[in-house]
């Protein structure tokens, strides 16, 4: 889809269809440079569809032999307490009401409340993510119109070259929803591993795969000992975007790869959904997304590593028990006294290696808990760091995805609940404080020298319906933040 500047008013522009958005307020004001595509006749059509440009409601018209052949008004709400999220809502309930349609959409909302490019960012990623659908395992899928070109109507005083970066965002994003969508049957440890590969090689990236055996010897024996149940072999995935000229800076990123987490011998069983965990790797599909959209953009001076240790938790003769003791490749002994917290264990090697490559950040995201999900619903995603700089610049780049982010504490108190008498570390603590106590057990395997932060989207990564400019299932929630934050360094 092609996003166009469009600076002039609506009276200017011509295409198929036409969304604007209404504030609640002075509403007859607002219909003034509209009547006239009704002849005058807008105003009363409103007002027997009891329009009142409520937040969230839409009317959409067919006009007959019209240019545009179809209007649809987007109610805004209160003018004093809309925000750049709603701007992104109402950029997606427009598209959805014009979807299945192909040709040009002109949009006009209230540009000028808002950072001229922030605005023009927001709108068309929403008006692109809303519309995403993944059809991929339907035998007879729908027939999707793509929108041609989207215009932002009114837009002053904006380069379209700042524009360039939606694309590649977006397809970061919608990778990540096909990921965590994937059913664990079709996406194994050595599919992601296959299509990290393709990733790295379409896009100029070196990369890696560090087999079961690899792993071995550099002694990651946390990570191999979640696989050592599954049938399949675990893949350490290693990606490198290196820039053009001298490096200033070096990031790493870290996703945890669960491509199905059954528990283990602590079988998930009741609420827990074990049907739903193929989007246990939602944090790697955040993390590979990213690696697309960034490895695009190309940012100068900053040299980012993709991370990602890949199997899956399965229960067989072979399977950890609870109570086996472990040792991660940093030497830490680690009791493991709950086989359903194993993405930690994965994510401990995972930060090990990532330390040695000596980076000025690492930040990783992961399905973790359910103790997050409680504490912040489905919308927001918890954030732990030894670095309030790097905490803030998180919170910066989330605010500014549009993606929900709140920095939790980590009183260090609470690592006494993972004291254990036979080994270094538990893996898990006391029921209570749950998402604190894992965000803890991970920084035990960071240079205390690095900054560091650990984001938990078990809430945020997939959703049950339709929601903002998320659709129901995967919401690739991650991609947006982290591609923020990595070309703003």
């Amino acid at each position: 889809m092609q996003i166009s500047i469009n600076p002039a008013g609506l009276q200017g522009w011509t295409g198929a269809m036409l969304i604007v958005g209404l504030f609640e307020q002075n509403l007859e004001k607002q219909l003034i440079d509209l009547d006239p595509l009704f002849e005058g006749s807008l105003t009363k059509c409103l007002q027997q569809q009891n329009f009142t440009a409520k937040a969230g409601k839409v009317v959409s018209f067919q006009l007959l032999n019209g240019n545009p052949d179809q209007l649809v008004l987007v109610g805004l709400g209160n003018q004093q307490e809309f925000n750049l999220n709603g701007l992104r809502k109402a950029a997606a309930l427009g598209a959805r009401a014009v979807a299945g349609r192909s040709g040009v959409v002109g949009i006009h909302l209230p540009w000028g409340l808002f950072n001229t490019e922030e605005a023009a960012i927001a709108v068309g990623e929403a008006t692109r993510l809303s519309l995403f659908k993944d059809l991929r395992f339907k035998n007879n899928p729908e027939k999707l119109e793509n929108l041609d070109r989207l215009d932002l109507i009114g837009l002053e005083n904006l380069n379209e070259a700042s524009l360039q970066k939606i694309d590649p965002i977006c397809q970061g994003v919608e990778l990540a929803r096909q990921l965590v969508g994937a059913p664990p049957n079709e996406l194994t440890p050595k599919a992601l591993a296959e299509i990290a590969l393709l990733i790295a090689k379409e896009n100029d990236l070196k990369a890696k795969v560090l087999e079961r055996e690899d792993c071995q010897e550099i002694g990651m024996g946390a990570y191999l000992a979640v696989s050592q149940g599954s049938d399949l072999d675990p893949k350490f995935i290693h990606l490198t975007y290196v820039p053009q000229g001298e490096v200033k800076r070096r990031l790493a990123i870290v996703g945890k790869g669960l491509t199905f987490d059954s528990g283990g011998y602590n079988l998930k069983v009741g609420a827990a959904q074990i049907d739903m965990m193929k989007f246990d790797m939602g944090g790697s599909a955040a993390v590979l997304g990213a690696a697309k959209a960034i490895s695009e953009i190309r940012p100068n001076d900053i040299e980012v590593h993709f991370i990602v240790a890949a199997c899956e938790n399965m229960v067989n003769g072979s399977a950890v028990h609870p109570g086996d003791i472990v040792k991660a490749s940093n030497g830490t002994t680690i009791e493991i006294n709950n086989t359903d917290a194993e993405g930690r264990l994965t994510l401990a090697d995972a930060l090990v290696y990532s330390c040695g490559l000596k980076p000025d950040a690492i930040v990783d995201l992961a399905t973790l808990t359910g103790a997050c999900v409680i504490a912040l619903g489905d919308e927001i995603a918890g954030l732990w760091s030894n670095s309030d700089q790097l905490a803030n610049d998180l919170k910066k780049a989330a605010d500014a995805a549009g993606e929900g982010l709140w920095r939790m504490p980590m009183r260090n108190s609470y690592k006494d609940g993972l004291k254990s008498m036979l080994a270094d570390i538990k893996n898990t603590g006391p029921r209570q404080g749950g998402s604190i106590t894992a965000a803890l057990f991970l920084k035990e395997f960071v240079d205390a020298s690095i900054q560091w932060a650990h984001i938990d989207i078990a809430g945020t990564v997939w959703s049950e319906k339709e929601r903002g400019i998320d659709p129901a299932g995967a919401t690739g929630y991650g991609v947006r933040t982290l591609v923020n934050w990595i070309i703003n360094q």
